[in-house]
């Protein structure tokens, strides 16, 4: 079945938080297992959800691609854990984006959010996300994304797995892809030496994924 086609109802198995122990594994494990899952957003203006349909899996100290592959800093150290917490960052001077930490404590691994389907919530992030021309678009890249679930760096390592209702962020259980409906691929803008690792997972066929784009060099203006 291709995720998407039918939404989990209220109450039922998209209610359930994600235990530590989902993040607490390789982040290749969990980067496709959160395909379908379902993140909510309480924000000032009331809950959103979101069906995950698009992430990027990044390994840390061992991944040339990885904000933490030179080591531990005051900007990424909330990638370094514990697993199940949010590591949120902000790019370019404009956008924030927001990652899920997973794998040991200590490892810095984690998995960037690259696009959803909003469940709930859209009247919000239309307003957040008024160049959208068409739901579809409204979460569809990491940093629209972020804009349309009023994410930035006040919740950078929030816990994702509490219980309770009213927490900022949690993922919850979902309904996950079919494996035979995952897809992985070249991960979005990333150069170097890890250009080429396959570790962009999408659900096929969905329309909220976001094209893929190689890697281009910025060049600084004189």
């Amino acid at each position: 079945m291709i995720a998407g086609r039918d939404r989990t109802p209220r109450g039922g198995q998209a209610h359930r938080p994600l235990p530590r122990s989902f993040f607490d594994r390789p982040v290749l494990e969990v980067a496709p297992d959160l395909l379908g899952r379902t993140l909510i957003r309480n924000t000032a203006d009331g809950p959103m959800e979101l069906r995950l349909t698009e992430v990027e899996a990044y390994a840390g100290e061992a991944d040339p691609g990885s904000h933490a592959y030179r080591g531990r800093t005051q900007r990424n150290a909330s990638m370094f854990g514990p697993p199940g917490h949010a590591y949120v960052y902000f790019i370019y001077g404009m956008w924030f984006s927001l990652n899920l930490v997973c794998g040991p404590e200590g490892h810095a691994s984690g998995v960037l959010l690259r696009a959803g389907e909003v469940l709930s919530g859209e009247e919000q992030a239309r307003k957040r996300r008024p160049k959208a021309r068409k739901d579809t678009e409204l979460a569809k890249g990491p940093a629209r994304l972020a804009t349309a679930l009023d994410i930035d760096r006040t919740l950078n390592g929030v816990d994702l797995c509490g219980r309770d209702e009213a927490a900022p962020l949690r993922v919850l259980t979902g309904e996950p892809v079919d494996l035979g409906d995952v897809r992985s691929g070249p991960r979005t803008g990333v150069g170097g030496e890890g250009a080429h690792q396959p570790w962009r997972f999408w659900a096929d066929g969905d329309p909220t994924v976001s094209p893929y784009r190689p890697h281009q060099r910025r060049h600084r203006r004189t």
